[in-house]
């Protein structure tokens, strides 16, 4: 078998921006404005008004087709331009069986593509990522089997954590997903409100377990006395906290904490997370699956594992590939033991689905179909 053709998508839909606002991707509130991408309120971050993604199909010349997504939730046309422009012209007429040596190989050639041109990272990973998710939804396929079960796993669920809790309906929304079953909970800090928010987390029920994520905001100088903060509440970790480019200031708050620092959504290589472990400067491996795609997220939860950290997958804008992809991921690894949750985001990502990804209480059903288990609607994305 070979592959001909590796196609790229761009899509995008409107968003309820007063129901996501305070979840994974929107978090904050974004600056009135009338373009798509606006100012969050609180950080210089641009976030879309829209969901927007890049869905990658890779078909052979059987006939025999993957789906991929890459993490694209602003300007998704980039990822779909290096898909097209690179990866496919370089990958097509490749020989395809469905080895996991395949792929790693495959993943290997796309990254060499652009290296020492200096794309080592950002929209050339996040294409990347979409080609080697859908190439590992093949695999599955070609093997008749589910990914998980590719890669040994035996779970056949994984638990999650709800993400995000709009603060005008915080305990009531949280009493919700605990008659649910659910008792892990993502908040997002707002900088601006520190005493707010920890007297928000103290009404919380007592049940509530809680993460909170502080989207790269707080200094060395604020971030100790606020993780002393979550260590009397016994968080769950603190997310993000610094610049995610100083590895040092992150590895001096985790030495200086109890509360786990938590990081890996904004790295995409085992090479970014590299300094990160060698510092300890962290205890929770985030991969987001539409930034480094399963192979290499598998080769950094082998290096979070010979450190002792939990693998706990980033979901944030995602479609139907993303969300399966983490959770086979989550299936596979043994470190990982949670995932995260946006209802918001699966109730969506489900419309476009065939057969919709499945929660019970409080976990992912994992597919039992060959790959990925997932098969979007063409009908409704082309």
């Amino acid at each position: 078998m070979k592959i001909v053709k590796i196609e790229a998508r761009p899509f995008r839909m409107p968003r309820n921006m007063q129901a996501a606002t305070g979840t994974a991707g929107t978090p904050t509130l974004l600056a009135h404005g009338t373009g798509d991408y606006r100012w969050s309120d609180v950080y210089p971050v641009l976030y879309s008004v829209n969901l927007e993604t890049a869905l990658i199909k890779v078909t052979l010349d059987n006939g025999m087709y993957g789906w991929g997504e890459a993490q694209a939730p602003l300007a998704p046309e980039i990822a779909c331009d290096i898909v097209r422009l690179l990866l496919a012209p370089a990958l097509e007429g490749t020989p395809f069986e469905g080895t996991r040596e395949e792929i790693e190989t495959i993943w290997d050639r796309m990254y060499s593509t652009m290296r020492v041109r200096g794309q080592t990272g950002g929209f050339m990973l996040d294409a990347i990522s979409g080609v080697d998710t859908a190439l590992w939804d093949l695999a599955g396929k070609i093997a008749n089997q589910p990914v998980y079960a590719l890669l040994g796993a035996s779970k056949r669920s994984v638990p999650a954590y709800v993400s995000g809790l709009p603060a005008a309906t915080r305990r009531a929304s949280a009493e919700h997903y605990l008659s649910e079953g659910f008792t892990k909970f993502k908040l997002f800090f707002d900088v601006r409100d520190s005493d707010d928010f920890l007297r928000a987390l103290d009404e919380l029920p007592a049940q509530a377990q809680i993460a909170v994520d502080a989207l790269w905001r707080l200094t060395p100088e604020t971030a100790v006395p606020f993780g002393h903060e979550l260590d009397a509440r016994n968080a769950l970790w603190l997310e993000a906290p610094l610049l995610p480019e100083d590895p040092s200031a992150h590895a001096t708050l985790a030495a200086q904490i109890h509360t786990p620092v938590a990081i890996g959504e904004s790295y995409r290589t085992r090479f970014e997370m590299a300094p990160f472990f060698e510092r300890n400067a962290l205890r929770v491996y985030q991969p987001d699956l539409g930034r480094c795609g399963i192979t290499e997220g598998l080769r950094i939860a082998a290096m979070a594992a010979a450190q002792g950290a939990a693998v706990v997958p980033h979901i944030s804008i995602a479609m139907g590939p993303q969300i399966a992809a983490a959770i086979h991921f989550g299936a596979a690894v043994e470190a990982c033991s949670l995932t995260e949750y946006n209802p918001q985001v699966l109730e969506v990502a489900n419309r476009y689905l065939h057969e919709p990804i499945k929660m019970e209480a409080n976990a992912y059903v994992l597919p039992n179909r060959p790959g990925l288990g997932i098969d979007l609607d063409q009908s409704q994305i082309y």
